[in-house]
């Protein structure tokens, strides 16, 4: 490429460069009581409108924000011009779109904004995972930005899809107390006909390395694994369960999460959403009664019916906070998950396996709220954003056409009893299927910790339900060491991999699916456990526990740990309670109180340090959300602790200043 081409177009005709443009014809549609009483700002707004192309005699229309994650930019016809970063946010403009269109269509004056988001299966092993968690709460903070900076708005439609951008998005809607908003799910993408699903995919390297497969299947199944262009992934990992419990909050229309992205069903709930911010601002619904305990202990149930990914941990007490709530506890968690069976059988924790696309045709979030009803579990007075409670909308929804005709689909096409993928809980427990998530506490976890207990395999789990485990300690302090160790063989049966140096201060609480889908290709890799600070993508399986609290750079008990040590692992999936404790060295066993003792005397290991490329804004988020609760509190910005303990910290300096000059005058 010549430097002239750089510099110079040979086509380009500099003498229609242009200084004046006729401006738009006609009249704004303003009053003397306009010009005398409106900000300057609000009359100047309707000028911009008019210059981007708006019809004057429309502009008084109430005005609708729509925000989305939308990336990349795509062509008429749909092809790409410049990529995404990844399926998740590359179709969401065309809901965009249609919700506009919509809106429009009833006489309303759509606006469009977006914050773009990030891919965690693009950013796993990388550097990029640094940022991953971090820009949930920088997003949410744009996003409510650029709702604040449309003041004459009359409400907001949300469209996200994925594991942060969607989690932001209902922080954002949340925070919007006074405002009818909206949310509308971005979708999943659709299996592949002949191939693996985009959990499996990424696993190719590690077997690959395990010769398990060829160089020639890796390129041609990494080909075709996203078999359709948009939408998240089709497991039930964080972006799945993130748009059912957005349902299940009551902020998106009943039977909207994990519709098949780009299809007409799909762009349907953004018509239809589009009409429901309409009707809310109507009825004078607004968000802060959309969004209540109930509703928070709605989600934390379909949470476990789904047996969701444990990410949402982080994202439900953040969505609380957002709504000045009450965050839930690791209390609140656990007595959920008591109660609430888990019904659904889907990627990645089985036992067959379904794809959310079939856990949508079976029936989605509003199948598995009627089976919750009758049994109790749900709070089916709270309200939900299509101005109706959810009693109401259940009703609706087991007489729906809708819901016969695309269950009737799921057996013609697929061979699928829905049945089988949303079960009512006698014939869930009959199948196997467990409670979701427990947490476990002991001499390492003194803080807490969790692990999706339903994804420990069968057949290591006795007839009372427990699980046990004893094991020698392989301690890494970087994921890539983890990685290294696993496909290089140095990890063997009955090995604890202990991960440190991951938690927010370490790696900005990284997500270690890299580490979880290597381990399981090993054929052993039942016969493996993983403790870490860090925490688990939704579709990793297995003995992992994560959130191990306090971590190591904060002074943890898992810095304290050398290679060797014995581990034991207890965990009770019937009591949902467990246990990860050190019991012992390299040569002996310990008693509780001789574990006791050698953590209280040891030093913290010599190699704890931050991952040597972590970002200064992951580091001022890190401290930011510790001095707002931390890992348990949803890692949310606490802003009234945040000043607080800086107040303190004032005040600890100017009565170390005053003492230090008093003692310069003596």
């Amino acid at each position: 490429m010549s430097l002239t081409s750089v510099l110079e177009s040979s086509d380009f005709e500099l003498s229609a460069v242009a200084t004046h443009a006729p401006g738009p014809s006609g009249f704004l549609p303003i009053t003397p009581e306009m010009l005398l009483n409106q900000p300057s700002g609000n009359l100047f707004g309707l000028s911009q409108n008019v210059g981007m192309g708006w019809d004057p005699k429309h502009l008084l229309g109430p005005e609708i924000l729509i925000l989305s994650t939308h990336g990349g930019l795509r062509a008429e016809d749909g092809s790409p011009i410049a990529l995404g970063l990844h399926t998740g946010h590359w179709e969401v403009g065309s809901l965009v779109a249609e919700a506009a269109r919509e809106l429009k269509a009833l006489d309303a004056v759509p606006f469009a904004g977006a914050c773009t988001d990030p891919c965690d299966g693009r950013t796993q092993g990388t550097t990029g995972m640094l940022d991953s968690l971090p820009f949930r709460n920088d997003a949410a903070i744009v996003l409510r930005r650029l709702m604040r900076s449309l003041p004459t708005s009359s409400g907001v439609l949300g469209i996200a899809t994925c594991d942060k951008g969607l989690p932001a998005m209902m922080m954002a809607l949340a925070s919007a107390a006074d405002l009818p908003t909206v949310l509308i799910p971005g979708g999943v993408t659709l299996l592949p006909e002949d191939g693996e699903d985009a959990g499996k995919v990424q696993t190719i390297g590690a077997r690959y390395a395990q010769k398990q497969i060829t160089l020639e299947y890796a390129a041609e199944i990494g080909c075709r694994a996203c078999a359709t262009p948009g939408g998240g992934c089709q497991f039930m990992g964080t972006a799945a369960t993130a748009q059912v419990v957005a349902e299940s909050l009551g902020l998106s229309l009943p039977h909207s999460a994990l519709a098949p992205s780009g299809q007409p069903i799909w762009l349907d709930a953004a018509r239809r959403s589009a009409r429901t911010i309409l009707r809310l601002k109507q009825l004078q619904i607004t968000t802060s009664e959309i969004l209540t305990d109930a509703s928070i202990q709605n989600a934390m149930t379909l949470h476990a019916a789904f047996g969701g990914s444990t990410n949402l941990l982080l994202h439900i007490p953040a969505i609380a906070h957002a709504a000045k709530l009450r965050r839930p506890t690791t209390s609140d968690w656990a007595h959920t998950n008591r109660q609430v069976p888990r019904l659904v059988d889907a990627l990645p924790n089985g036992p067959s396996n379904y794809a959310t696309v079939q856990v949508f045709l079976a029936g989605g979030t509003p199948e598995v709220m009627l089976h919750l009803r009758r049994a109790g579990l749900l709070d089916t007075t709270a309200k939900t954003v299509s101005g109706e409670t959810l009693d109401t909308c259940l009703d609706w929804w087991h007489e729906s056409p809708r819901r016969h005709t695309l269950r009737k689909n799921l057996r013609d096409q697929d061979g699928i009893d829905p049945d089988d993928v949303i079960m009512s809980p006698d014939r869930a427990r009959s199948r196997g299927l467990t409670s979701t998530i427990c947490f476990p506490v002991g001499n390492l976890a003194p803080e807490g910790s969790v692990i999706k207990s339903t994804s420990i395999d069968a057949s290591l789990v006795d007839p009372g339900g427990r699980y046990r485990h004893l094991g020698p300690a392989k301690v890494f302090t970087t994921e890539a060491a983890a990685i290294h160790a696993i496909k290089t063989g140095l990890i063997v049966q009955h090995d604890v991999i202990v991960l440190i140096c991951c938690g927010p201060a370490g790696a900005g609480m990284q997500e270690i699916y890299q580490v979880t889908s290597a381990l399981k290709v090993l054929p052993f890799c039942k016969h493996v456990a993983v403790l870490t600070d860090a925490r688990f993508s939704g579709v990793s399986t297995g003995a992992c526990i994560g959130h191990i609290s306090p971590e190591a750079l904060a002074g943890g008990a898992l810095g304290k740990i050398r290679d060797g040590d014995q581990i034991e692992i207890v965990i009770d999936r019937t009591a949902l309670t467990g246990q990860v404790n050190l019991v012992g060295d390299s040569s002996s066993i310990f008693s509780s109180e001789e574990a006791a003792q050698q953590l209280s005397q040891r030093s913290p290991r010599s190699d704890l340090a931050p991952h040597p490329s972590l970002p200064d804004d992951t580091r001022l988020w890190a401290a930011l959300v510790q001095a707002s609760g931390g890992t348990w509190g949803g890692c949310v910005y606490d802003v009234d602790a945040i000043t607080t303990q800086l107040e303190r910290g004032r005040q600890t300096t100017k009565a170390t200043t005053v003492a230090m000059q008093k003692g310069t005058a003596l």
